[in-house]
């Protein structure tokens, strides 16, 4: 487990398992997603039309990042400490990430997607930024439409194993206010791309840059003890505030600042839900939705998204204890797949459906049926096949480092 700060005692955080409700909201959040998605390839007549009065695509990222929030900093406490963590990590995201790689890679050999430019000519800067899934706070295009997202959960990773490290693991609430309060006082303000914009040499240079910090600051973090560990966390965390102060490109400074606050909300609302704060302090995050409608005013496709997002999380949160139907704790278990193939699927559409606003309405709506059983059937194959495998291989990883340190220990002793 890891330890309390020094010259702290505190009681250890309750064990928290896998909750049907926060992957009925998980498997909400990927289908609404994959509709989002939909309208290009199937649906382009209405897309203006629905987005004008709801972004289904920013609803479905915000539920997304409220639910991490929530659940990561459980993850992190209930395991055997910072090393776990990221096996666990390493072994939940990366191989379904090669295998959506893999597949547009296909699709791009296929001639079926257009890959840009920068892969011919930035080829290392781009391969070396996905690894780290760093790619956009890199400017970095993304091989995959949606793996944008993945940039801000490593980020959140990256700075939340910093905070543990440095003892401030429980100040959520004060990390998600500051970054409200950068999104809020730096909208309009803050530079796009400082850091990588210019040459190919200038971007990769940063990418590398970047990376080598990045290693060396969680390997000091993981491995190191006292002033070194302490120094690499604020290696990790200070590289990864700049990156999200300057160096961001989509969708934007301040939606990149607010969807950190959003994690960190979330993270404060699991500590009051576990009693490790009070539910009035936990009210103070209720500005960072305030401060998302602020910032999307005059959007009202983005401010009834925000709104909608909150108050989804906020009835799951509620409706917590009841018992959820099967199929919605389903699409939850298998969303990480759902999210990032379904882009495949819907480049292959658009290749086949040239005009599709020539194609009756009704042959349309079976084609979208189609597509997402086509989806789900291949999200239960990529389940069985390649995520929990490697989720199981990184489990017991982790249970054979626990059991050779407990081997140890008594012979240390």
């Amino acid at each position: 487990m890891l330890s309390a700060p020094p010259g702290t005692a505190e009681a250890a955080p309750p064990r928290v398992r896998r909750s049907a409700w926060l992957d009925a909201l998980r498997g909400t959040a990927a289908t609404v997603v994959v509709f989002e998605h939909a309208l290009v390839p199937l649906w382009p007549e209405a897309r203006p039309y629905v987005k004008g009065v709801f972004d289904p695509g920013w609803y479905g990222v915000l539920v997304f990042f409220l639910v991490s929030g929530y659940i990561v900093p459980a993850s992190l406490e209930r395991g055997a400490g910072l090393r776990a963590f990221w096996v666990s990590r390493l072994f939940r995201l990366w191989p379904l990430f090669a295998v959506c790689a893999a597949g547009m890679a296909l699709l791009s050999a296929a001639g079926w997607d257009e890959p840009h430019v920068w892969w011919q000519t930035r080829p290392t800067a781009l391969v070396l930024a996905h690894v780290t899934m760093l790619q956009n706070l890199l400017d970095v295009p993304n091989l995959v439409n949606v793996l944008w997202t993945l940039s801000y959960e490593m980020a959140f990773y990256l700075l939340l194993t910093a905070m543990f490290a440095l003892g401030a693991q429980r100040r959520s609430t004060p990390a998600a206010l500051t970054f409200a309060a950068g999104a809020v006082l730096g909208a309009g303000l803050l530079p796009t791309a400082l850091l990588s914009f210019g040459t190919a040499g200038r971007m990769l240079t940063v990418v590398v840059a970047v990376t080598a910090v990045l290693a060396a600051g969680l390997a000091a973090v993981l491995y190191g003890h006292g002033r070194l560990r302490q120094a690499g966390a604020v290696a990790v965390a200070g590289t990864i505030v700049l990156l999200l102060a300057v160096n961001q490109r989509y969708p934007g400074p301040w939606q990149g600042l607010l969807i950190l606050a959003t994690m960190f909300a979330g993270s404060t609302l699991y500590r009051a839900g576990t009693g490790q704060l009070t539910h009035r302090h936990a009210t103070w995050v209720a500005l960072v939705p305030l401060a998302g409608l602020w910032l999307g005013r005059g959007d009202l496709g983005t401010e009834t998204a925000t709104a909608a997002a909150w108050l989804t999380f906020a009835a799951g949160l509620a409706l917590r204890h009841r018992v959820w139907p099967s199929w919605a704790a389903w699409l939850g278990l298998v969303s990480y797949s759902i999210y990032l193939l379904h882009p495949l699927l819907m480049e292959s559409v658009e290749h086949f459906l040239s005009d599709p606003a020539s194609v009756p309405v009704a042959a349309r709506m079976a084609l979208t049926a189609g597509v997402y059983a086509v989806l789900l059937g291949l999200c239960a194959l990529t389940w069985r096949w390649v995520e929990a495998p490697a989720q199981r291989l990184g489990r017991r990883l982790v249970d054979r480092t626990a059991s050779r340190r407990a081997e140890a220990g008594p012979a240390k002793g």
